[in-house]
């Protein structure tokens, strides 16, 4: 899965944003941590568009055609993709 770009401009320019990425046996998980100080996390997806909320700020990002499930929890933006074996 790959990255989408507007989410590596986004930690580029913000110290505080981090993106991980981890693969496991049945699915690769791409993490983007908004930091603790994030204290509203919301998400929106409209058509093939995510928007995410942080506090008072506003990011869109085109969802990876291969994502299977987009969330937010604690912070945290995941994008899940599952590995066809």
């Amino acid at each position: 899965m790959y990255t989408p770009h507007e989410l590596e401009d986004l930690a580029r320019d913000q110290q505080n944003i981090l993106i991980c990425k981890q693969e496991y046996d049945d699915e690769e998980i791409l993490a983007v941590d908004f930091s603790r100080n994030a204290t509203d996390l919301l998400l929106d997806i409209v058509g093939d568009t995510a928007i995410v909320i942080v506090d008072t700020e506003q990011f869109d990002f085109e969802v990876p055609t291969d994502a299977d499930e987009i969330a937010v929890n604690n912070g945290i933006l995941t994008i899940k993709q599952a590995i066809q074996q």
